[in-house]
């Protein structure tokens, strides 16, 4: 299971991106109070797949539909947790690096066939689009933020809030503004660099937010990684801004400039992903 020191990509669709009984389960989910906030939600993801594991390993469990809720002024918006798909990844974990008597005495064949088949769905964009896949509105990352994420949001939709008992970073935007940046990075690589690994990564965010609707809103919840920052580390930091001068300097063939907002961006989360091992 992922650890709680975890980063959260998160897309949040309006109802219209929705059946018609899937709209008035969201609306009666909302007026009912049960929506759960940012700040609480991962402990109970983390919760209901642990249990969900524990429950018979015949056959994936069926879990209660949850979501985080964005309300604004003229619509709703809804990010889906999409449990069953965590709990698939989860049974497929569990076998990593384990013999196989072990594995398929603990996740039977059957069940992890079970899993494969849901997570290889999900992950064919193809197959959500055609054949109405469940999306997954989350992408979770531990002990970091992916430099990829970072693309998609300027420093002007930073909220932060150092609050005790509150504190939290996100970044958010319309969805039509990340799809921008993600398309003028990828240009921008790939004029530079090529086909590189960074190139790929940016490309695969840029597909998987040509899923959702376009009237989506995209955020960056830097999630648990608060609790191991200090409030001045929050405020000072620059990331978006780090990797927006990067492609501004490669845009311009000013190799040296990129590769110094890159160092420091790179350095900076190498001390958080470092923590890890001291866990």
């Amino acid at each position: 299971m992922p650890s709680l020191f975890a980063s959260y990509l998160r897309v949040y669709e309006p109802l219209a991106a929705f059946d018609r009984d899937r709209q008035s389960y969201w609306r009666r989910y909302v007026s009912e109070g049960r929506a759960i906030g940012p700040v609480e939600g991962p402990g109970r993801q983390r919760t209901a797949v642990i249990e969900a594991l524990g429950a018979g390993w015949t056959r994936l469990p069926d879990l209660p539909e949850e979501a985080y809720v964005l309300e604004t002024d003229d619509s709703l918006l809804v990010c889906p947790w999409n449990l069953r798909i965590r709990v698939a990844e989860a049974a497929l974990s569990a076998r990593d690096g384990v013999p196989s008597v072990l594995a398929d005495a603990f996740v039977p064949p059957v069940l992890a066939g079970q899993a494969r088949a849901v997570v290889d769905d999900w992950r064919s964009g193809a197959r959500v689009l055609e054949h109405g896949v469940p999306r997954v509105h989350e992408q979770i990352a531990t002990w970091g933020v992916p430099l990829r994420w970072f693309v998609l949001f300027d420093p002007t939709e930073r909220d932060l809030v150092t609050q005790p008992g509150r504190r939290a970073l996100r970044y958010r935007t319309e969805i039509s503004k990340a799809r921008r940046r993600s398309s003028r990075a990828l240009s921008v690589l790939r004029k530079s660099v090529g086909e590189a690994p960074i190139t790929e990564a940016v490309e695969e965010a840029a597909r998987w937010l040509e899923e959702f609707h376009p009237r989506s809103m995209v955020e960056l919840d830097y999630g648990g990684l608060v609790d191991l920052l200090s409030d001045e580390t929050l405020a000072a930091d620059d990331s978006p801004e780090l990797v927006a001068g990067g492609l501004a300097g490669l845009s311009r063939g000013e190799a040296e400039e990129a590769s110094a907002a890159y160092d420091k961006l790179v350095a900076r989360w190498r001390a958080v992903q470092l923590l890890e091992r001291c866990n």
